[in-house]
């Protein structure tokens, strides 16, 4: 069954695009804030935000240009002060100078306690981590807690529209890489679509594959990269095979999904040598990107 439509009423706060930005859903409790750090103090006389509810902070490490995030809690406070002052607090903790967004989400009703932001925040930080998109920043994995079933349920459907929303605010933190159901055998033959269409390499000992999709060109897990690199071997691949040294094996193999921009730089990191992605990749055909791409209607 195709998904159905959905109503998201977006209010720019402060009349601009790249200012503060609320989001609510047509039959949905939950209110999402995004806030860039510059504009905190602008939201001190919101009510809502000092109530209890989940906060990422988005931003990139100085040290290797990737993107990252944490991800936390926030409950009410004694004095009052919930999210905004969790917020504040991150600004001031030079620890957390890289980010320079966040994104909040609470309630219309006041209605999260301990129990469920807790279980939010594990079930967030653990589909961000899988999402592979971003560098977690969270130290230690968030405890679940202990909710019935029914509670589960609620906080589950809770999840599946702040995934829309989130993606909405231009932030695919939860998006798998690639969609599962673009990997079929019969789609290996379907030359109607890139996002359905697997490209391969297999020489310099590679055996890799590859999907073109709306996010760049993915190289996909259980692919086989040459094991040393050429000397003239790009920085690019060289920095790309050190970022995700933790999920190539010894038998260099991918465990996960690794996104490049361009099918270049992918077939650089493949084959550890200056590479031209619109030749080396090619279908079960043999028809080479560049020309598949020409070709395509």
């Amino acid at each position: 069954m195709a998904p159905h439509g959905k109503n998201i009423n977006i209010f720019l706060m402060d009349g601009t695009a790249n200012g503060r930005i609320k989001c609510t859903l047509a039959n949905w409790t939950g209110v999402a804030y995004r806030i860039p750090r510059i504009d905190l103090d602008l939201c001190k006389e919101r009510n809502d935000l000092k109530q209890s509810g989940i906060y990422f902070l988005f931003g990139v490490s100085d040290e290797t240009s990737e993107q990252v995030i944490y991800i936390g809690q926030a409950g009410t406070r004694k004095n009052g002060e919930g999210i905004l002052y969790r917020l504040q607090e991150h600004r001031k903790n030079p620890d957390k100078d890289y980010w320079s967004e966040a994104v909040v989400f609470t309630t219309s009703n006041n209605s999260f306690g301990p129990t469920k932001i807790s279980y939010l925040e594990n079930r967030f930080c653990s589909m961000a981590t899988d999402a592979h998109w971003y560098i977690v920043k969270n130290g230690n994995e968030p405890t679940q807690g202990n909710v019935t079933e029914e509670k589960e349920s609620e906080l589950e459907e809770f999840i599946e529209y702040a995934k829309i929303i989130m993606g909405v605010l231009g932030h695919k933190v939860f998006e798998p890489l690639v969609a599962t159901e673009l990997i079929t055998d019969d789609s290996k033959n379907d030359s109607s679509s890139s996002t359905s269409t697997v490209f391969y390499i297999k020489k310099r000992g590679a055996s890799a594959c590859a999907v073109q999709t709306s996010d760049g060109f993915i190289v996909l897990s259980g692919s086989i990269i040459s094991r040393d690199p050429a000397p003239s071997c790009p920085d690019s691949a060289l920095n790309a095979r050190e970022k995700y040294k933790e999920i190539i094996d010894e038998h260099m193999t991918l465990l996960k999904n690794v996104p490049f921009k361009t099918p270049s730089g992918a077939a650089c990191f493949v084959l550890g040598r200056p590479s031209n992605g619109n030749i080396e990749w090619t279908t079960e055909q043999g028809v080479t990107f560049g020309k598949f791409e020409s070709t395509r209607v």
